[in-house]
C-alpha cells in the first residue's frame, strides 16, 4: 500500500481546490493540465536519477540513448530518435558527444550513404553496467515508497493510456517527436 502522508494529501486537496477552473474560463487551470501533471511526475522521478547520471558524466538524454541502444544490435538514426523521443538536431549533437567518448559507433548504410546506423560500443555497455546498480536502487526506493504493486499498476496504466491515445487522429499533423519533453497543454 502506498505511504502517502496526511500533509501530502492535504497539499494535493488544497492545490485541486485552488486550481479548479472557474465558470466561464476557457480551459482547465494550468496545474491541472494533463501534460503538466505528467511532467511533474517525470520530474519527481528524474530528480532521483540525476545525481548518479551526473557522477558518471551523463545527461538524461545521453542515458536515454544509451539505454535505447542497449536493447538493439544497431538502429537507424531516425528510429533511434523515435525510440528516445528526441528531435533529430538534438540527437545528432548528442551522438557526436557519445561517439567522441567512445560510447557509441556510427556507420553509414552501404546502400544509402545519407542514412546511418548507430550501435553501442563495449565501453558504452560497460558504462551501463556501472550505472545499472544505482539505477535499480532508485527503482527499489520508489517501489518501497509508492508500493511495488502500485508501481506495476501505474506502468500498466501508462502503457494502456499511450496505446489508447495512439488510436486518436492527430488534428494538426504534428509528429510524436515534436517537443522533446511535452507541452503545457
Amino acid at each position: 500500500m502506498p505511504r502517502r502522508t496526511t500533509a501530502t494529501s492535504r497539499r494535493a486537496s488544497i492545490a485541486t481546490q485552488r486550481d479548479a477552473a472557474g465558470p466561464g474560463e476557457p480551459m482547465r487551470a494550468f496545474s491541472r493540465s494533463l501534460p503538466m501533471a505528467l511532467l511533474r511526475a517525470r520530474e519527481a522521478v528524474m530528480r532521483h536519477f540525476r545525481p548518479t547520471l551526473r557522477r558518471h558524466g551523463l545527461t538524461e538524454q545521453q542515458w536515454r540513448i544509451l539505454r535505447a541502444l542497449s536493447s538493439v544490435d544497431d538502429v537507424e538514426v531516425t528510429e533511434l530518435a523515435r525510440m528516445a523521443y528526441l528531435l533529430g538536431p538534438s540527437l545528432s549533437r548528442i551522438l557526436r558527444d557519445l561517439e567522441a567518448r567512445g560510447l557509441v559507433a556510427r556507420r553509414a548504410v552501404a546502400t544509402d550513404l545519407r542514412r546511418g546506423t548507430v550501435s553501442i560500443t563495449a565501453k558504452g555497455r560497460n558504462l551501463i553496467a556501472t550505472v545499472a546498480p544505482y539505477s535499480e536502487s532508485v527503482y527499489a526506493r520508489v517501489a518501497d515508497r509508492y508500493g511495488a504493486a502500485e508501481l506495476a499498476r501505474l506502468q500498466a496504466m501508462l502503457a494502456d493510456f499511450e496505446a489508447a491515445l495512439a488510436t486518436l487522429p492527430d488534428p494538426d499533423g504534428a509528429s510524436e517527436a515534436d517537443g522533446e519533453d511535452g507541452s503545457d497543454g
